[in-house]
């Protein structure tokens, strides 16, 4: 996503903790749960990469709960950047590397990332535009080994509408501030993987009206 691209102050709330450390609410409340969806279709083994890690809260989990897998995680801001390697400090753990920087929407960063057993996005598609949505997609399946799966988490709509009336304001709040972005339907971004060759395991209902899917690269 691009670092000029102004967003109301809900997008993204992250306060500031000990040292470089921010921390996210959110992140905090889901966490776990998150954790728990991807266990059930991540493989056990392999190199597994976090598109914006945000404050590091997340990735930190998921390493913890997923000790197979060799965690990478990315953000194209400094400031969060420093809080992940925070984060990844503090946990001490062996399959969890420093922050990467990385803007996933501009094309041709799959080369680089090759080979991918596991690719995770969350909360991030409601903050760029439908063009840069099918970037990151069409990336991120380049960037998977065969069998590769990637996961993304966050808010939809379901034709056409929102879900609940705080989804129905938070995306009115998005789009006033920035026509190009909002909320993605689901059946749009499920045509989005299939295109780029993706098969789709079952939509899994979230907490908050939040949805998990999932994409795997033939094997």
């Amino acid at each position: 996503m691009s670092a000029r691209r102004t967003l109301p102050p809900s997008a993204s709330v992250a306060h500031a903790g000990e040292g470089a450390k921010l921390h996210a609410p959110s992140a905090e409340r889901n966490a776990a749960a998150i954790s728990e969806a991807l266990r059930e279709f991540a493989p056990e083994t392999g190199p597994a990469l976090e598109i914006a890690s945000g404050t590091g809260q997340h990735v930190v989990a998921f390493a913890a709960a997923m000790p197979g897998l060799n965690w990478q995680p990315t953000e194209i801001d400094a400031a969060r950047r420093a809080s992940i390697d925070a984060y990844v400090a503090e946990a001490g753990l062996p399959n969890l590397r420093a922050a990467m920087a990385l803007d996933a929407t501009e094309a041709g960063w799959s080369a680089q990332q090759a080979g991918q057993a596991l690719i995770v996005l969350i909360n991030l598609l409601h903050l760029i535009s439908a063009p840069e949505a099918r970037r990151i997609i069409a990336e991120a399946a380049q960037a998977l080994a065969p069998g590769g799966r990637f996961a993304i988490y966050g808010p939809f709509l379901r034709d056409g509408q929102a879900t609940s009336e705080g989804d129905a304001r938070f995306d009115a709040s998005l789009t006033a501030q920035d026509p190009a972005i909002g909320y993605k339907d689901l059946a749009e971004v499920e045509g989005w993987l299939r295109e780029v060759g993706l098969s789709l395991h079952p939509v899994r209902q979230m907490p908050a009206n939040n949805l998990f899917l999932v994409g795997e690269r033939p094997g």
